[in-house]
């Protein structure tokens, strides 16, 4: 990869701690898939799918802080809070263009 996929989930999960919708969404790939298990188990693929996951995820899951950052063979494993629901997870796999191309997440720990 030519872009630090380490450096790049940091960026995402500052874009979601800020609630910028529209840097989060610029961040994926057109074909990305989200894969969800927070609230029950969800997929998410399309434009319009991401912003409406994005739109409630800003709103019933807003992010706090960095808990642990972990690189993978094709991106990164980030945790972070998320208020009094405990930690997340989130698996991100980027593309050749640096561009998440799967996000997989759930609860880290029992609070969730």
């Amino acid at each position: 990869m030519s872009f630090d996929p380490m450096a790049a989930a940091v960026d995402w999960l500052d874009a979601y701690r800020d609630g910028d919708l529209e840097t989060i969404l610029a961040m994926y790939a057109d074909d990305a898939v989200v894969h969800c298990g927070c609230g029950g188990m969800k997929t998410i693929a399309g434009r319009d799918g991401l912003r409406a996951y994005w739109v409630d995820r800003l709103k019933t899951y807003p992010a706090s802080g960095l808990d642990n950052l972990l690189p993978t063979s094709d991106g990164a494993v980030i945790s972070y809070g998320v208020g009094a629901r405990g930690v997340v997870s989130a698996t991100l796999a980027f593309d050749a263009s640096g561009r998440i191309a799967e996000l997989t997440c759930g609860p880290s720990g029992p609070s969730n």
